[in-house]
C-alpha cells in the first residue's frame, strides 16, 4: 500500500514537457501542410519535361504502358565526350554468329561508337559554344543512337520512329540514360502529308525498315520483309514556329525528300534560326522511292540551303541566305 497514493492523484496534462511536445508536433504538422499545398504534384510516371509538352497533333509514345522488350543487352558506348548507354536490338544469329558488340562486352569492352552519335555531339557542342539554344529533331530515330547522344548533353529531343520494336529500345535507352525529361518520341513516320504509309520491316532485323520494299532489300540485304501500315505526319505540324531547332537529322532509307517537303516551314526560317541539316543521300534508296539526290538538292536550294557537303552517304547542309 506504500504506492497506493499515486493512483489517487490527478494527472497533470499541461506539464512543461507535454506542452513543449504539443507545440513541436503542431509546428511540424503545420509545416507539412504548408509544403504540401505549395508544391505542384509530380507525376512519377511522366517521362517528359513540361517544356516539351505543348499542344501537338500527335501524342508521344507511352513508354510506361508499352510491353517490355526482351531480352535486354546494353552497354556504354566508347569514344564519346558525352557517353551514353545503348541497348542492342539486333543480336545476330546466336550462338553461331553473335553480334560484335556482345563479343566486345564479354571481353570487358564497351560498344563501338556509332559515327552519327559522334557527329551529333560535335555539332551541338559547337552550337552551344556560340550560345545557341534549341532542340534536336531525329527523324528515323531507329533505336536512339543520335537521340541519346544529344539528350545526355542536356538538349531536348523530338524523335520520330514508326517501328514498334525500335520504340521499345528507345524506351530502354530513356531509362538507362535518365533522359525522360528531355526526350519525346513519336510512333510515326515524318512525311509530306497526313495519313498512313506502308513500311517494310526486315525479318530478324528489328532495327531497320524502309518505305520501299526494294529499298529495304537493297539496304539490308534481305529478301524477307513484313509490310505494315504506319502513321505519317509532316514535321511542320508537330514543330511549333516558336520552337528553335538547332539540328535536324533524317535517315529514312530513301524517304528523305518527302520528309523535307513536310518541313518546308521549318527549313524556310531565316538563316540565324534555320536548323543545320543532316540527311542520308543514297541514290539507290532514293530511286527506289521515286526520288533523286538532284531533286532534293534543288528543293533545298529553293529553301536557301546552298551549302551542302558530302560525308559518306550523308549530306550536311547549312543555310546561306
Amino acid at each position: 500500500m506504500a504506492n497506493a497514493w499515486k493512483r489517487n492523484q490527478s494527472t497533470k496534462i499541461l506539464t512543461p514537457k507535454n506542452l513543449l511536445l504539443f507545440v513541436s508536433t503542431s509546428l511540424l504538422l503545420l509545416a507539412f501542410l504548408y509544403l504540401s499545398s505549395t508544391q505542384t504534384p509530380q507525376n512519377p510516371k511522366s517521362p517528359h519535361n513540361k517544356d516539351l509538352i505543348v499542344d501537338r497533333p500527335i501524342k508521344p509514345f507511352d513508354c510506361f504502358n508499352s510491353p517490355q522488350a526482351h531480352p535486354v543487352f546494353a552497354n556504354i558506348v566508347e569514344g564519346l565526350k558525352f557517353p551514353f548507354i545503348y541497348s542492342l536490338s539486333d543480336y545476330g544469329n546466336l550462338p553461331e554468329k553473335p553480334h560484335k558488340n556482345i563479343v566486345r562486352t564479354l571481353k570487358g569492352k564497351p560498344f563501338r561508337r556509332p559515327d552519327i552519335s559522334a557527329t551529333v555531339q560535335e555539332l551541338l557542342e559547337t552550337m552551344r559554344g556560340k550560345n545557341r539554344d534549341g532542340i534536336f529533331v531525329d527523324v528515323g530515330a531507329n533505336v536512339g543512337m543520335a537521340s541519346f547522344a544529344a539528350a545526355v548533353m542536356g538538349f531536348k529531343v523530338l524523335a520520330f520512329e514508326p517501328v514498334f520494336e525500335n520504340l521499345q529500345r528507345i524506351c530502354e535507352g530513356i531509362y538507362f540514360n535518365r533522359v525522360g525529361e528531355l526526350v519525346q518520341v513519336f510512333e510515326a513516320a515524318a512525311s509530306d502529308r497526313n495519313g498512313n504509309i506502308t513500311f517494310h520491316k526486315l525479318v530478324g532485323r528489328l532495327d531497320n525498315s524502309a518505305v520501299s520494299a526494294t529499298g529495304a532489300k537493297m539496304a539490308f540485304k534481305s529478301n524477307e520483309e513484313i509490310a505494315l501500315q504506319v502513321k505519317s505526319i509532316p514535321l511542320d505540324e508537330v514543330i511549333r514556329e516558336s520552337e528553335p531547332v538547332l539540328l535536324l537529322k533524317i535517315d529514312v532509307q530513301g524517304w528523305e525528300y518527302h520528309v523535307l517537303k513536310g518541313a518546308s516551314k521549318l527549313l524556310s526560317r531565316k538563316k540565324s534560326e534555320a536548323p543545320y541539316l543532316i540527311y542520308e543521300e543514297d541514290e539507290r534508296l532514293l530511286q527506289a522511292s521515286n526520288t533523286t539526290a538532284k531533286e532534293i538538292r534543288e528543293f533545298l536550294r529553293s529553301m536557301g540551303y546552298h551549302q551542302c557537303t558530302q560525308h559518306g552517304t550523308d549530306a550536311h547542309c547549312t543555310k546561306t541566305d
